[in-house]
């Protein structure tokens, strides 16, 4: 279990605990329910964040005879949407004697380090000795301090 499933997990534990030491129940839930509909929204963020990570890595790996461009790549502050989602502009710039396109994964984390979700922007047709923008959006709502960082970034 990594890092952030495990802290979310007790996090959950704890806030079941601490409504069953109070007596927080409507009555017809109890502490055990609680703590179980806890442990399946973790169980579902988790598995969230495997889909994307798992698409994330087709989408790279799809990419045939492409070059690391990391240090081509630049990323603006994080903003959330009018639907709640982290978004972040990526600007590539073309080192390359010719037209090139990028693949960009976006990692977007909490203030801890710990991974939120990831994406791949893609910037199409970059002129030669030009910059070419785009933005990366969540695929989910995120909250807190969301920082973003370059994964993995090919030119082709």
């Amino acid at each position: 279990m990594n890092r952030v499933r495990m802290r979310t997990l007790s996090l959950v534990v704890l806030a079941a605990l601490a409504a069953g030491a109070t007596g927080c129940s409507d009555g017809s839930t109890t502490p055990s329910d609680v703590a179980s509909k806890a442990a399946s929204a973790v169980q579902s963020v988790g598995a969230d964040l495997d889909s994307a990570a798992a698409e994330a890595k087709k989408k790279l790996d799809g990419i045939k005879d492409g070059v690391n461009a990391k240090n081509e790549v630049v990323l603006g502050a994080v903003e959330p949407d009018a639907d709640g989602r982290s978004t972040v502009p990526v600007t590539v710039s073309n080192t390359a004697a010719d037209k090139k396109s990028f693949a960009v994964q976006v990692n977007f984390r909490d203030g801890g380090g710990n991974l939120l979700d990831t994406v791949v922007v893609t910037v199409a047709d970059v002129a030669p000795g030009a910059a070419g923008e785009g933005t990366a959006r969540s695929t989910r709502n995120l909250s807190g301090d969301v920082k973003a960082e370059t994964g993995t970034a090919l030119r082709y």
